[in-house]
């Protein structure tokens, strides 16, 4: 993992610190923006937007209904599941949760 970190770095300031770095990065520019452009990647790109936007549609459609039930639920129910604060006692605070780390 190191050495991944490393050679990543390296590369990095290859290619913003040096001359012919940026020459290779502006090269890459150029070419990731022709590959972009071209009209079969653009096909792809048109069709997996489509299947994202009915995705979020539907999983939005669903998350609205749990959403609403859950307030529908706990609003119904929030005095006789868990009672008043006073009744159910302090909320459990940091040091609590973590016994021992101070």
């Amino acid at each position: 993992m190191k050495r991944v970190v490393f050679l990543a770095g390296v590369g990095a300031g290859y290619l913003l610190g040096t001359p012919s770095g940026r020459r290779q990065l502006a090269k890459f520019k150029v070419w990731a923006g022709d590959v972009w452009q071209d009209p079969r990647v653009q096909e792809y790109v048109q069709e997996y937007e489509g299947k994202a936007t009915d995705f979020a549609k539907q999983q939005g459609a669903a998350l609205w209904e749990k959403a609403v039930d859950t307030a529908t639920g706990a609003k119904a129910g929030s005095t006789t599941k868990y009672g008043t604060p006073e009744e159910s006692g302090p909320l459990m605070d940091a040091d609590d949760a973590n016994p021992g780390q101070r």
